[in-house]
């Protein structure tokens, strides 16, 4: 039993997509619980898609607070987090039914406008497929890994580096679930499309790094 939990942040253009690849899956999820956490574009969502669950904040508690609180909901065994920018393959929750460990981690597709800059940030990781770029993540930690709800939630969201501007909540959990024992499995097929555009780095626009040296947090970023 999987609940995908869809974060939003400004990226309610682009929601319909995620939601949409979700909604076509070749086995549905448990649940699809989308949230926007104050970007105040995703009102005309529910009215469009109204079978999943909505969470619409007035505030934005930014990203460590807003997916700690989301997590502290969810019951089913698994959970997975998917920026709204962002889509999955159609028979990804299909494969990543079959999981039996604490962390199932697969492979990406980067795409998007602006997807030739990961060769700057992560040289020799990706090849060409099919006019975007595969990145094998092979045991490796990726922001839309699936991982088991009780173990996640024994540790929490947390901040990693105190920098102010990447707090790396996924990379935190993920570290502390290998210290404390965490099985982990991985699928060799690039389920998810992760899309990278400007929008990753206009609505920052008090960051200084340039799209290269950003961080690949932004695919669970809201």
């Amino acid at each position: 039993m999987i609940t995908v939990v869809i974060a939003s942040y400004r990226y309610g253009h682009l929601a319909a997509h995620c939601i949409e690849s979700l909604l076509s899956q070749t086995t549905p999820p448990a649940r699809i619980l989308f949230v926007d956490d104050g970007g105040f574009d995703c009102d005309h969502l529910p009215g469009i898609y109204p079978d999943i669950e909505y969470i619409l904040r007035k505030d934005n508690l930014g990203v460590v607070d807003n997916f700690q609180d989301i997590l502290s909901q969810i019951k089913t065994e698994y959970v997975l987090f998917i920026g709204a920018d962002n889509w999955l393959r159609s028979d990804a929750i299909d494969l990543l039914s079959n999981a039996s460990t604490d962390i199932l981690t697969y492979d990406i597709v980067v795409t998007g406008e602006l997807k030739e800059e990961i060769l700057n940030r992560v040289p020799g990781e990706t090849v060409p497929y099919q006019g975007d770029l595969y990145w094998n993540r092979q045991y490796q930690h990726h922001g839309s890994m699936l991982y088991r709800t009780a173990f996640g939630q024994k540790i929490g969201y947390k901040k990693r580096y105190e920098d102010g501007m990447h707090p790396q909540e996924d990379w935190n959990l993920w570290d502390e679930m290998l210290e404390q024992g965490a099985t982990v499995s991985s699928l060799k097929e690039g389920l998810l499309f992760y899309r990278r555009h400007r929008e990753n780095f206009l609505k920052y626009p008090h960051q200084s790094l340039q799209p290269e040296q950003a961080d690949f947090h932004c695919v669970l970023e809201e």
